[in-house]
């Protein structure tokens, strides 16, 4: 039990953590981690100065936190601090994956399904082989000054499949993967594969460079999600709002930023990579509209950031493990589905193009998204694949470009990856959304 003094603010977060990470090359074992690992972040707050600690030694969490206490300065109206005073006080116990947890499944059997995979990766053109299985079980504690005791539990599971293909001297590369948070879930034919395989092969052997130009493309849900992430996500993290004017004007609540088609949510509450049903402050997760219908809705908070801008919390002070403190972070990111069909935005265009999936974008003001498999639109049908380096535009002009959105809303999760944010990466974090059309996009 943990005993907090009158006079400070002060949590105690805890994470018994689980991990499993294989990786075959070329059909030899590189790499088989089991790791498991518990650890305790404490911070205290006098209304002045944070301090804080770390320490796999959980077993003396009210010593660190006594030592911390120490060094802070009595504040009998700490609990009127405007930062103190938002933190929700829940009581709540979510465990989802006792029995059914990853921890249970044998290692061997992990290695055999991965290694079954990569054995029957076939190609003339292919060169490398990389297969990766990756799951983690987490189960936290959280306990604040305020009255908080929270349990929950945490689980994602998947496999990836990279190849790496060569004809003459053109070079391709791609990966399979499959994600959830079962170790049912993540399951992968080998039809499938072949079928993934034999695309990639169409790709490096027949693909001609884009002419670059200003074009109508469809974003798959994959793009749609790291468009969502990259582009709109991060400029939502309010942090970077503290004391920049230009930025708080920028990004007035009820502004119009977008086409009244759009919308885009964000919320911990999906199961998944980004599942996280109370944040490292205590908050419980909800639903927060960024953009809703074109206006800007909303914003992501920390108690720090939402007191700072008067505004309510949202659940979104993460931080990576219990060595770093909670920062404003994404959880599920999702721009969502309309009325459309695939076949509808398709048939809309006469030349533009199709993006299946990205290797990785980046954005603030303006954005950038890297493809990987691209195919031209040709009198509203998909036709051949085609190479693009890069897409690009401001974030807000493209937001207002989008005049499609399908119905067929997707949110994905991945256990490779993840979103970096100073120091702290990879965090998990899930996207997504359905297929939408954008009426103009830079492309090179």
């Amino acid at each position: 039990m943990i005993h907090f003094k009158e006079g400070y603010y002060a949590d105690v977060r805890i994470e018994d953590k689980f991990t499993t990470n294989i990786v075959i090359k070329n059909g030899a074992l590189e790499e088989q981690k089991v790791i498991s690992l518990k650890k305790a972040f404490i911070r205290v707050f006098d209304g002045t100065m944070w301090y804080y600690a770390s320490t796999s030694d959980t077993d003396h969490i009210q010593e660190e936190l006594d030592t911390l206490y120490g060094y802070a300065t009595e504040n009998p109206a700490i609990g009127e601090h405007p930062i103190v005073k938002r933190y929700e006080v829940n009581r709540d116990e979510k465990i989802v994956f006792a029995d059914d947890c990853v921890k249970d499944i044998p290692v061997s059997d992990k290695q055999a399904s991965i290694a079954a995979l990569c054995a029957a990766c076939k190609s003339e053109h292919l060169q490398l082989v990389m297969g990766r299985y990756l799951d983690r079980y987490s189960r936290f504690w959280f306990y604040s000054s305020k009255g908080s005791e929270i349990t929950y539990d945490y689980q994602t599971t998947g496999l990836s499949i990279g190849l790496g293909f060569a004809c003459g001297e053109e070079q391709f590369s791609d990966a399979l993967q499959r994600a959830g948070v079962r170790y049912s879930d993540v399951r992968v034919t080998k039809e499938e594969l072949a079928d993934f395989i034999s695309e990639c092969e169409t790709y490096i052997t027949t693909a001609k460079p884009v002419v670059p130009g200003s074009y109508p493309v469809i974003l798959a849900p994959m793009a749609t999600g790291v468009f969502a992430h990259e582009s709109f996500g991060h400029k939502s993290e309010a942090d970077f709002m503290l004391g920049d004017e230009t930025m708080a004007k920028e990004w007035q609540i009820g502004k119009k930023v977008g086409s009244d088609i759009l919308t885009i949510y964000e919320t911990g509450t999906i199961q998944g990579c980004g599942y996280t049903p109370y944040d490292d402050e205590g908050t419980k997760a909800g639903m927060t509209y960024l953009i809703k219908e074109g206006r800007l809705a909303g914003r992501l908070h920390s108690a720090t950031t939402a007191a700072y801008l008067d505004e309510g919390l949202t659940g979104n002070a993460r931080a990576v493990n219990c060595d770093f403190e909670p920062i404003v972070r994404m959880t599920n990111t999702i721009v969502k589905g309309g009325s459309s069909t695939v076949e509808e935005l398709i048939a809309g265009i006469e030349h533009g193009y199709y993006i299946k999936d990205v290797k990785h974008g980046s954005g603030m003001s303006t954005f950038t998204i890297a493809p990987n498999l691209a195919y031209e639109i040709e009198n509203g049908k998909i036709g051949k694949p085609v190479k693009i380096a890069v897409l690009t535009g401001n974030v807000f002009e493209t937001l207002g470009l989008i005049d499609g959105v399908a119905n067929d809303e997707t949110v994905l999760c991945f256990v490779t990856g993840g979103c970096g944010k100073m120091e702290q990466s990879p965090l998990p974090v899930g996207l997504g959304g359905p297929h939408i059309r954008v009426s103009k996009m830079n492309v090179s």
